[in-house]
């Protein structure tokens, strides 16, 4: 049986790096059988295809907008899971990923059993930022929740001695937390929300400069043409 658990979301955004971190820190603490995969997925949508088609089990540590109290951890399974990533957004990451699902399904290569183990964030408008210390709080109830359920499938992890190094780490040593953090620019050279200095620089100038059209030339398209071909 083919497992992937798989940790999604943007690191760059604060608490929605929450899925990234969740994986890599499981990775850090627990070593599986083969069958087992943990993969960093990141925000590469429709690139994680293969592997969710390819997978039995399928474990998804995400930050979700569930419309609770920030640090609130919520699982769902099955069905539940694409459709609630439907239904509120936060970031593309989580269309394509839906989309990955519905390809899955359509494809009649879906998971035979889906968890998604998500955080109500506190923030995601601090462009650099890292999990807030609530959010991170939440990555080893998370992590639990996610082996208690691989458990009652059989699924068995094994705690390491040592955590691996960071030089192992699934994201890399790079952009491994600590060192993400202790990096970050100040506000001051770096913008945390979108940088306005460009529209308040005096060298600056928008020009509202409309194409001419002209009467004869145009195209007439027709594009509703359901039951006419």
């Amino acid at each position: 049986m083919n497992t992937l658990i798989l940790g999604i979301g943007n690191l760059l955004w604060a608490d929605e790096g929450f899925g990234v971190r969740a994986v890599e820190r499981l990775d850090a603490l627990y070593r599986f059988d083969d069958g087992v995969t943990l993969m960093d997925g990141g925000t590469q949508g429709l690139y994680l295809a293969p592997f969710v088609q390819a997978c039995d089990l399928l474990v998804v540590f995400d930050a979700i907008d569930y419309g609770l109290e920030p640090g609130t951890l919520k699982t769902l399974e099955g069905d539940q899971v694409p459709k609630f990533m439907g239904a509120k957004k936060m970031s593309l990451h989580q269309t394509g990923f839906q989309e990955v699902l519905a390809m899955a399904e359509m494809l009649g290569e879906y998971p035979k059993e889906l968890l998604l183990v998500g955080v109500q964030p506190e923030q995601i408008e601090d462009y650099g930022g890292s999990l807030r210390p609530l959010t991170r709080s939440r990555i080893e109830p998370a992590i639990e929740r996610a082996l208690e359920w691989l458990a009652e499938r059989g699924i068995h992890a094994e705690r390491r001695s040592q955590p691996l190094p960071p030089e192992q780490a699934l994201a890399g040593a790079e952009l491994r937390i600590e060192r993400y953090e202790r990096f970050r620019p100040a506000p001051e050279a770096a913008c945390r929300v979108g940088d306005d200095r460009v529209i308040r620089d005096p060298d600056f100038h928008i020009e509202y400069k409309p194409h001419p059209l002209d009467p004869e030339r145009a195209i007439a398209c027709d594009v509703d043409h359901r039951g006419k071909y």
